[in-house]
């Protein structure tokens, strides 16, 4: 089974495109179910690299001619991983109760969780001014026309170590 360039890959750090798990035997073309370990293999060929993912049945019968190298791995659970995510409008939610929120920790939560938003264009950033405080952004949530201050914490590296683990908790857990 050939890796088109229609699949989707990811660069290596040195640059190189290689293909994820496509979910099929590469040489009976049964499907290979989530949690099922399996055998992958890269091989190089002219028009570049070749991932071949192979059942355990099949491991045996793998044309082993030009591959490079082989791995055994587990197939990926797509449902399972979009289950651990918390709904965006609960994000939301929790951003605007946090919004008068004085202590340093819940500050700095809530300014990482305010990037995050923004990243993912849930709320726009409008202006920025300065205050008795400090830095204050002026953001909207899409689609409305009701402006938030978020402060701008100036969070140092352990801050934002202790936020994205806080962050991270929150995210994989069921709410």
């Amino acid at each position: 089974m050939r890796t088109a360039a229609c699949v989707k890959t990811s660069a290596t750090p040195a640059g190189y495109e290689i293909a994820g798990p496509q979910g099929r035997c590469g040489v009976c073309s049964a499907p290979i179910p989530p949690k099922e370990r399996f055998l992958a293999a890269l091989r190089q060929t002219p028009a570049g690299f070749e991932r071949i993912d192979c059942c355990m049945a099949c491991q045996g019968s793998l044309d082993r001619q030009g591959v490079l190298a082989f791995w055994q791995t587990v197939m990926p659970d797509r449902e399972a991983k979009k289950e651990l995510f918390v709904d965006d409008q609960v994000l939301c939610d929790l951003f605007e109760r946090l919004a008068d929120v004085q202590e340093p920790a819940k500050v700095n939560f809530r300014f990482v969780l305010g990037l995050i938003l923004m990243r993912k264009r849930l709320i726009v950033y409008e202006s920025t001014r300065q205050d008795e405080r400090g830095e204050v952004w002026t953001v909207r949530p899409r689609g409305r026309e009701t402006t938030l201050e978020l402060l701008n914490p100036r969070l140092d590296e352990q801050q934002v170590q202790e936020v994205a683990s806080q962050i991270g908790q929150i995210l994989n857990q069921e709410l």
